[in-house]
């Protein structure tokens, strides 16, 4: 059994007596805890029709907790989403606790307080003397390990993990953790209760960074491992993932809003949970801007100025050049074979032929989708690299990456095939992988390996990373598109050129791909038959 397998702990609530369903309406719900996360949660708890306790340490923080959720409640009736009779109720039922002993009738106690193991272990200790028996305990912890926290309890069955995003009434994913001794059914109500709530719950084990922070790393190390090797700027990276992967935000600003320090500190708390695992090594780079002190908006400079009047850097784009009146496509370009129509419906002649998958230009140049490989790596050769895009016809921007023996002609050529299309186009050094292939392949690993350890299904990493962190495709379902051979063909490239385990595929997506090409070669004898 896996140590992140939920087990029915000896002392933990039955699931006769935890009840099959959520909390009900009527059900108390307690929030420690009040600053923005706590307010956030109980107004989600108020509006779904729950009496809710607001409780904090610090004298007079719950009364105006109250009052700040009150005026949330007071802008959601401004804006048309609330009814005035509907917010009154849900004042009515809001209340600040001036002791732990207040929240003795609550159904479930959801603590969002300071992440210090410590402190939280002590809080729950407390409240474990004070509710109900079959009352849920639930922490909103991001970074801590759920069955550390319920360690020490006697009764760590009924304790879960109800980790809810920012902001979280508009946000709609709920991770839902089992530590090592929550109950299933205590699991299944947490889970129930947030679903009641009108949010989008998904399972998981007590993992480092449960789903989305675990699977989430690479869309930030990949970035910094590219800016790192000097293959192109911040500003460039950050629009080959919008325009061209069809990512809401780069991920140099995206870490820039979040926080450099809350985003690294994030990413070095999961590499030091596995053990230093080479797949989540965090950035030198990254650690140089928080120490001097750009922390990102916040601070007025992170990646990039936010200082009054400051111009935000331009990615790189190339100038115009002619586009070949005709190529030859050889072999089957996989998922980029959208681009011959496009191709066609822009006026160039397009010709196929067999071959290994890559685009002759007129001038003897060839264009391969990245794969992993360089063009320094083919001495006869002169070869441009295209990277991939989420839709190749929506894309607004291609990525072209050259190497030292890319002749200009090669190059102008690529560039202005892309341009025909109405591309922009951004040329890249010659990196491995590229940037979207690249940051999703490793997207794909950790997805793959996360649903082969048990930290949840296959169907609930895609959702939790969709609606946790806004993809354009759930990481799985992404490399069912590409297929599985090739993103596994194109970690194993990176692997022998980066050879530190970072880029090993995972077994598990190494039996997908070898899944896939059985599967084809099945289907290919059956259909020779």
């Amino acid at each position: 059994m896996s140590a992140n397998t939920p087990v029915q702990g000896s002392d933990a609530v039955s699931a006769d007596e935890a009840g099959a369903g959520g909390i009900g309406p009527g059900g108390v719900v307690a929030v420690v805890g009040t600053g923005t996360m706590g307010q956030g949660i109980a107004q989600v708890a108020l509006v779904a029709g729950h009496p809710v306790r607001l409780y904090d340490s610090a004298p007079g923080r719950a009364e105006q907790a109250v009052a700040g959720v009150a005026g949330r409640l007071d802008r959601l009736v401004e804006k048309g989403r609330l009814g005035k009779d509907e917010r009154d109720a849900a004042v009515a039922r809001l209340h600040a606790a001036g002791a732990l002993d207040e929240l003795a009738d609550a159904a479930l106690v959801v603590e969002a307080i300071v992440e210090q193991l410590p402190v939280k272990q002590r809080l729950f200790a407390d409240l474990e003397q004070v509710v109900a028996a079959d009352a849920l305990l639930a922490t909103n912890t991001s970074s801590l390990s759920v069955t550390a926290i319920a360690g020490g309890l006697a009764h760590p069955g009924r304790f879960v993990g109800l980790h809810f995003f920012n902001p979280a009434p508009l946000l709609p994913l709920v991770e839902v953790v089992s530590g090592f001794a929550t109950d299933p059914a205590a699991a299944t109500r947490a889970y129930e209760t947030a679903k009641s709530w009108g949010k989008t719950p998904v399972r998981c084990t007590d993992t480092p960074g449960f789903i989305v922070n675990r699977v989430a790393r690479p869309f930030y190390a990949e970035a910094l491992r590219i800016y790192e090797e000097g293959a192109a700027d911040p500003a460039t990276i950050d629009a080959a993932l919008r325009e061209s992967g069809g990512f809401r935000m780069g991920p140099f600003e995206l870490t820039d809003l979040i926080g450099q320090d809350v985003n690294e500190a994030v990413t070095r708390s999961v590499w030091e949970s596995f053990y230093q695992d080479p797949k989540f090594t965090p950035s030198l780079a990254q650690r140089r801007l928080v120490e001097s002190g750009r922390l990102g908006r916040k601070s007025g400079h992170g990646w990039f100025s936010y200082a009054d009047g400051a111009e935000r850097p331009e990615p790189h784009t190339a100038p115009p050049a002619e586009a070949p009146a005709s190529i030859v496509v050889r072999g089957d370009l996989g998922p980029a074979k959208p681009l011959l129509e496009l191709f066609e419906q822009a006026g160039i002649t397009v010709r196929r032929r067999s071959g290994s998958g890559y685009v002759a230009l007129p001038g003897g140049g060839r264009l391969h989708l990245a794969d992993g490989e360089t063009g320094f790596e083919f001495p006869d050769d002169d070869v441009v690299y295209f990277d991939l895009a989420l839709d190749y016809a929506q894309a607004g921007r291609i990525v072209l990456s050259a190497g030292t023996r890319t002749s200009r002609e090669t190059l102008e050529e690529a560039v202005g095939l892309f341009q025909a299309l109405g591309k922009q186009v951004s040329v890249i050094g010659d990196v491995p992988g590229m940037i979207v292939a690249r940051t999703v392949a490793m997207l794909a690993d950790l997805a793959a390996d996360a649903v082969e350890r048990g930290v949840a299904s296959a169907e609930d990493v895609d959702t939790a990373m969709r609606l946790g962190v806004n993809y354009p495709l759930g990481p799985l379902e992404w490399a069912g598109r590409i297929g599985h051979a090739r993103v596994r063909n194109l970690l194993s490239n990176l692997h022998e050129r980066y050879p530190t385990g970072r880029y090993a595929p995972s077994l598990a997506l190494a039996r997908r791909g070898y899944d896939e090409e059985a599967a084809d070669g099945a289907a290919d004898a059956e259909e020779t038959a």
